[in-house]
């Protein structure tokens, strides 16, 4: 792990695998980061404008229906599912890591998250990693579309 500005930089789906194997309560979220999105601490639904009562973000932790399979490619799998929103939102949207709590859901029933501690940045090579790592699955995945 290396460090950009305040956050260390995660650089492989191993080390985002220790990181959700030690902290349940771990989320991504992909935004412009956290000094811009802990300002007002809470999302706008795209839709409608409505302000939510906390950051959109993506739950981390392994569900157990996961079983015996690799948390590299639990993460993988979770960091493949939202990979197109920089080209949806524009210049300077990148993953963070984050710990918080649930506080409600958004309109896409996404966790709403209050108390957040930045923990990392993901490097964009992770998210080639994962890719890659997901399409290697294709034997036996279906396709999920994002609009390359």
């Amino acid at each position: 792990m290396s460090t950009s500005g305040d956050l260390p930089v995660l650089h492989s789906l191993t080390e985002l695998a220790r990181l959700v194997e030690q902290h349940p309560d771990l989320y991504v979220r992909w935004s412009r980061g956290p000094e811009k999105d802990l300002r007002a601490a809470r999302s706008r639904d795209d839709l409608t404008g409505t302000h939510m009562p906390g950051l959109s973000a993506n739950p981390l932790h392994v569900e157990h229906w996961w079983e015996h399979r690799p948390v590299e490619l639990w993460v993988a799998r979770r960091l493949h599912d939202y990979s197109h929103l920089p080209r949806e939102k524009g210049d300077g949207v990148r993953p963070w890591v984050l710990l918080g709590r649930e506080k409600g859901r958004g309109p896409d029933n996404e966790p709403l998250v209050q108390e957040v501690e930045p923990l990392a940045w993901i490097d964009p090579k992770m998210i080639e990693e994962a890719r890659a790592e997901v399409a290697r699955q294709a034997g036996s995945w279906g396709p999920l579309r994002r609009g390359e």
